[in-house]
């Protein structure tokens, strides 16, 4: 018995000290929550100096953080950015643009990916919220059935998401590959080429609207919720989320899945709708913000932001979280509703003192919020340092120790000394994608000549399209107001030749 009693107690001390061997080899890892926005601007945070509406919450990110004032998106338009984030690839290598809702993944499944290194690194991996880079491997699907490949495949251990954008169907949530809510009896039928099932038409039946649809901009196809959306759905009645609900819902798994994941270490892509169009923000935030719907829907996201803080607070994981906070490209006012986010702008500035916005070369469509906190570890502050979103992956490689394979994620540069606050040095070039594409190196910045007109009718966005070279110089001018080219042709020669160099040509 003494025997036994000694062999069991030496079998514990054993395992003590492998586990305790164990942890001061894999030290905690700070935890991870990327909230990403859909379409804000510069200007549309009282931190980065909107004076016509007040974002507390994050604002008191960005007090206790760093916020940078040079920050990019690589592109003027959503799944560009996205692809770039997961990536570290810039997106106009692959011809990566908004996609339809109904398209196949553009992602390849073998390829490292932003959560694929946390997946490695030991981390559980999230997405809750906006995806739109593709599903499964071809256009026609079977919307009833498990869809792959997507998300779960290219590196997030969950996912509950949208497939596209609000406006576009199918206007379902997918967990896990999977349609949620969908009844057998009524299956899902997406089309984007031909009108399918007898669910009417913002086109056929405008009185049906709850908002009307501008000119153009597709939103004319199939009714849902008194929206009219582009692209073709029917079935699924009883899968069809409501367009005031989304955002409480995506808030409600993100907490779940901070709540389920507590105990380790965790990445979670929190991809917030707003202030996307169609702006339908919840009933306690209408008429809140004074400038129309688009402000309400700042509000309710600003207000999101707060409840995934306070949650991380409850659980204690405040000091060992990264909270990084941006969006996907610059924003825009009229983008296909009649929702009064242009009448009711009250002079708001959604890109700030940016020239451009959503569809643009110039900086208001790729120079946006972003923010990066961790309590305890990244002194607040200003940083006017060079960054990128396609810096995360291979910034965060390094902050986790986890390699990127040889030939993976080409474009994106280790920055992790800026993002933490250590150094005011980030990228020296960065070449993005808003039409035109354009190359800023230093103070210097130069946009390739462009078809198309100057002014997009359909937004009333400059989209910086031109015939001819130009040539800023951000220090002295950041709204971009002076073409500077034919006072400098020998900096217009140097960056055009780097830019056809580094695009391949």
């Amino acid at each position: 018995m003494k025997k036994h009693f000694i062999i069991h107690l030496l079998t514990i001390l054993i395992a003590s000290l492998s586990a305790s061997t164990i942890k001061a080899q894999n030290p905690n890892k700070p935890n991870i929550v990327f909230i990403y926005m859909d379409d804000l601007g510069y200007g549309d945070l009282s931190s980065y100096g909107a004076n016509k509406i007040k974002t507390p919450h994050i604002d008191a990110l960005a007090k206790e953080g760093l916020r940078f004032t040079n920050g990019h998106a690589t592109s003027a338009t959503c799944t560009p950015s996205r692809y770039a984030l997961m990536t570290g690839e810039y997106p106009w290598r692959t011809g990566a643009a908004i996609l339809p809702g109904d398209a196949a993944l553009i992602i390849p499944t073998n390829r490292t990916t932003l959560p694929s290194q946390f997946q490695k690194a030991g981390y559980k991996t999230g997405i809750v919220g906006k995806w739109h880079l593709g599903l499964g491997d071809k256009l026609e699907k079977d919307w009833n059935s498990p869809i792959s490949p997507g998300p779960n495949e290219v590196g997030f251990n969950y996912s509950f998401i949208f497939p596209a954008t609000a406006d576009r169907v199918p206007t379902v949530f997918m967990e896990n590959g999977l349609v949620v809510g969908l009844d057998e009896q009524d299956p899902i039928t997406v089309n984007y080429n031909k009108q399918i099932g007898s669910d009417p038409t913002g086109k056929a039946h405008p009185e049906l609207l709850k908002m009307s649809a501008t000119k153009n901009h597709g939103h004319e196809n199939t009714i849902v919720n008194g929206i009219g959306r582009i692209g073709y759905m029917s079935g699924g009645k009883t899968a069809r989320w409501t367009d005031e609900e989304v955002p409480l819902t995506f808030l409600i798994k993100a907490k779940d899945f901070i709540e389920e994941n507590k105990a380790q270490p965790f990445f979670l892509y929190y991809a917030l709708t707003e202030p996307h169009v169609p702006r339908m923000p919840s009933t306690f935030f209408k008429g809140k913000s004074q400038l129309g719907s688009r402000g309400d829907a700042i509000l309710q996201m600003d207000w999101a932001v707060g409840e995934i803080r306070k949650h991380l607070e409850s659980l204690k994981l405040t000091e060992n979280t990264i909270i990084v906070f941006s969006s996907d490209n610059g924003p825009v006012l009229d983008d296909g509703y009649d929702d009064d986010a242009v009448t009711q702008q009250n002079g708001h500035l959604p890109a700030g003192i940016l020239r451009g916005g959503k569809y643009s070369a110039f900086e208001g469509g790729t120079r946006i919020p972003l923010i990066i906190s961790w309590p305890g570890k990244i002194k607040p502050g200003i940083s006017d340092a060079l960054v990128c979103q396609v810096d995360f992956l291979a910034s965060f490689s390094k902050l986790i120790a986890q390699p990127i394979p040889t030939n993976e994620a080409p474009e994106s540069d280790d920055v992790l000394s800026a993002f933490l606050g250590k150094s005011n040095t980030g990228r020296s070039i960065l070449v993005k994608q808003g039409g035109a594409l354009s190359i800023t190196k230093e103070n210097w910045k130069y946009i390739s000549p462009n078809k198309g007109k100057t002014i997009e009718g359909l937004t009333g966005i400059e989209t910086g399209n031109s015939l001819a070279d130009q040539l800023y110089d951000l220090k002295n001018d950041i709204g971009e107001q002076r073409n500077l080219a034919k006072e400098h042709p020998a900096k217009v020669k140097e960056l055009k030749k780097l830019l056809l160099k580094i695009n391949g040509k």
